[in-house]
Parts: C-alpha cells; sequence; structure tokens
C-alpha cells in the first residue's frame, strides 16, 4: 500500500470496533511529539467479575468487571512514512515485530482515549451495537 499513501502522516485502524475518537486530537497529539507511530489506546473492560481467591479456594474478594490497570490498543493509529522501512514480507503482522521495535525504540506513542469504545468480534457483540445504533443511542455517531 505504500505506492498509494501521499501524505507523510496516515491513519490506519482494524475495522472490528467502534469509537467515539476525536481524530483532530489524536492528529494534534500525533503531530506534537514528532515519533513515528501513534496508537489510540483504551482502559479495557473485562467480561468476566474477577476473584480473589486464596489457596483453600476461599474467595476473599469479588469484583464485577473491575477496571483493569493498564492501557489496550483500540486499533486506531496515525504512522508516518518510514513505518514502511519497519514492515517486511506479506506476512508481517503489524502488532508483532513492527510495533515492539517502534516502542523498542521510544518511537511509539499512546493517545490515551477515555470515551467510547467497543469491538464487534463476536455476534454477540454485533446484536449489542446494532441495537445501540436502532435506538439512537451509538455513542460513535458523533457525525450528527
Amino acid at each position: 500500500m505504500e505506492k498509494y499513501i501521499a501524505r507523510d502522516n496516515f491513519m490506519v485502524t482494524y475495522g472490528d470496533g467502534v469509537a467515539d475518537v476525536d481524530i483532530s486530537k489524536l492528529a494534534d497529539f500525533h503531530k506534537s511529539h514528532g515519533k513515528l507511530a501513534t496508537v489510540t489506546t483504551v482502559r479495557p473492560i473485562p467480561r468476566f467479575g474477577m476473584l480473589d481467591v486464596d489457596n483453600s479456594g476461599r474467595v476473599r474478594e469479588f469484583v464485577e468487571k473491575p477496571e483493569v490497570d493498564g492501557w489496550a490498543s483500540a486499533g486506531y493509529m496515525i504512522l508516518n512514512r518510514p513505518i514502511f522501512d519497519y514492515l517486511g514480507r506479506d506476512e508481517c503482522v503489524l502488532e508483532q515485530e513492527p510495533l515492539q521495535r517502534l516502542a523498542a525504540e521510544g518511537q511509539l506513542m499512546a493517545y490515551r482515549h477515555g470515551g467510547f469504545f467497543f469491538t464487534m468480534d463476536t455476534y454477540r457483540e454485533y446484536k449489542y451495537l446494532n441495537e445501540l445504533w436502532d435506538n439512537g443511542e451509538a455513542p460513535w455517531n458523533v457525525w450528527e
């Protein structure tokens, strides 16, 4: 795809998630730091309640879907043209060697998104997101 990219910076997404990311703020953040790549990050939401269990099996604490300490990739990225030097053959997986190498070299920055983000990897998620849309409750519908 390199031959189709005419600008120094370009955006990439996986296409399996929806979010209300402010693209202008994301672009401003990317321009501000001068690194090769920016990935939008979100706080992951666990699918299950979490238990703190001792060695005897006694549950010391139960927390329903607690906020996880850490950040996950939301898949919305801005990359600079030199990223193509990090990509190998057709079998190259962006989330593996290229992004890991960028991180190790200090060339990967995280844009922290605190708004809505949801992936659509399963039929259950498909149904949920379509219900939000059909009911006029889609937080990612920021263009109306």
